[in-house]
């Protein structure tokens, strides 16, 4: 067949996948005209991938029905050392539990995995060989694994438990984030896959359900349920929890080789960690299709729109990164996620100085802001009354406040830069607090002035605006300018 006639079988093909007509060979023989060749390999290929569908596209709740039709732990409930608190989610490796330690007074995630994981005495000696393996892992951007315990023949394993938020969520209810965040979540995600690839661990099932973001501003990585500890095919101590050819993980967020049946390694993370990036990213999976089935088909045979055709405004370096991440060979792409993260951080972009300074400067002007309100509340409660004494109680209080918030990012500024995307992002809502209050203080001051000193009445409730006004447009220019580069 020409390589005319194979790019006219793919798209062929893809417009099948996307169309779905309900006569095929009609629509074949309209559609492919004369050319019994490629009828019959975009037949060939329809008929190839309906089978691979029908795993593709049921629910997990088809797919082990035997599990799920179990019974799950009741509050309360208690297995060795652990308290069942409530039910936290459910998978193809088993249910996920909160429950507290009564041997540490710590909450864990407990998973209870599946009889079906557990009945053949191989895969539980895998199991146990993978929790080990697992367990081994330390980085601050990994959950840890704390134990695998065995009560009344079943496994459960103890793991940190992680307060906050998946990928996933945010994905669904968070606008799009800023590049500079994009930028910042890449490289965390990538310093603590590379940490697993140096171990020899590879995660086999990246997504954004799988990486939670906790309040602080942290990412870690969850569930290496599917991970295997690589070793040579013939090394008993390899650990695969999987018989050879089967498949395992999330299609969407598969390689090419694991959906064709092969065997993947850190490259085949590699590549799930590029559809996780372009998603966050655009909003959107980078082989998008109305199917299951489409999506396979498009990660097998078509290529992503360039990430930085969707999302100009992502650094190049990063957007480079991506491309290569979701290359169809495994041999085009990086090596393991130890190489994605050195070729982030050797294009990391250096502050612009000149921004940061304007922003320490805002932050300074707004204390100098705050301790003016205190300073003007307290002259205006001299024979103005009770509530005029009030107010200068709560300026005096917010101020003191507010200045300790912002001294405090000023600091982390000076000492912990790389932490101050997370202080910033937490002390948000407070600084807004704190300006509010103020401005509310002083306008009800400008109010009891009003008669006797309208001028400076004025003056005092112009203040109150200023601050807020500061707050919600200067700052976050000079922050935007700063930081989210």
């Amino acid at each position: 067949m020409t390589p005319a006639n194979w790019q006219r079988v793919r798209d062929l093909f893809e417009r099948v996948l996307e169309e779905q007509p309900a006569d095929l060979d009609a629509w074949l023989a309209r559609e492919a005209g004369d050319s019994p060749d490629v009828r019959d390999e975009v037949r060939s290929l329809v008929d190839h991938h309906s089978r691979a569908g029908r795993f593709l596209m049921e629910a997990p709740a088809e797919r082990f029905a035997s599990l799920l039709d179990d019974e799950p732990l009741a509050a309360g409930h208690v297995i060795g050392p652990y308290t069942i608190v409530r039910e936290l989610g459910r998978g193809g490796m088993g249910r996920v539990y909160l429950a507290t330690d009564s041997r540490l007074g710590r909450s864990v995630a407990l998973k209870a995995v599946a009889p079906r994981l557990t009945g053949d005495p191989a895969n539980r000696e895998r199991l146990r060989r993978e929790a080990r393996a697992a367990a081994g892992l330390s980085h601050p951007g990994i959950c840890t694994v704390y134990a695998l315990e065995e009560y009344e023949g079943d496994l459960f394993i103890a793991a940190e438990y992680v307060d906050g938020q998946t990928l996933r969520q945010e994905l669904l209810s968070a606008p799009r984030p800023a590049p500079a965040e994009i930028l910042r979540t890449a490289r965390d995600v990538a310093a603590a896959l590379a940490s697993a690839h140096a171990r020899g661990i590879v995660h086999r099932d990246l997504k954004p359900e799988n990486v939670m973001r906790t309040g602080d501003g942290r990412v870690k990585i969850l569930d290496f349920g599917l991970a295997r500890a690589d070793a040579p095919d013939d090394d008993p101590r390899a650990i695969r929890v999987t018989q050879a050819g089967m498949m395992v993980g999330t299609p969407g967020y598969m390689a090419p080789e694991q959906l064709s049946g092969e065997r993947g390694d850190a490259r085949a993370d590699v590549f799930a960690y590029g559809v996780l990036i372009y998603e966050l990213a655009c909003g959107a999976h980078p082989f998008a299709s109305s199917t299951a089935l489409g999506v396979a088909a498009r990660i097998l045979h078509s290529d992503a729109t360039p990430i930085d055709a969707l999302c100009p405004a992502l650094p190049a370096p990063l957007a480079a990164v991506v491309d290569r991440c979701l290359r169809k060979s495994p041999a085009e792409r990086f090596g393991s996620a130890a190489e994605i993260a050195t070729a982030l951080a050797e294009n990391r972009p250096s502050p612009d100085r000149a921004a940061v300074d304007w922003w320490r400067a805002h932050q300074g002007i707004i204390i100098a802001l705050y301790f003016l309100a205190s300073l003007f509340a307290w002259m205006i409660k001299e024979g103005a009354g009770s509530l005029a004494v009030a107010v200068f109680g709560v300026v005096g209080v917010a101020a003191t406040i507010g200045g300790i918030l912002r001294g405090h990012l000023l600091f982390t500024e000076q000492v912990n830069a790389r932490g101050l995307v997370a202080e910033r992002r937490r002390m948000e809502r407070a600084t807004l607090l704190v300006d509010a209050v103020i401005a509310v203080a002083l306008v009800v001051d400008s109010a009891l002035l009003s008669t006797r000193r309208p001028l400076e009445a004025v003056l005092i409730a112009s203040l109150g605006v200023g601050i807020v006004l500061a707050k919600l447009v200067l700052e976050r220019s000079t922050s935007a300018a700063a930081f989210d580069r």
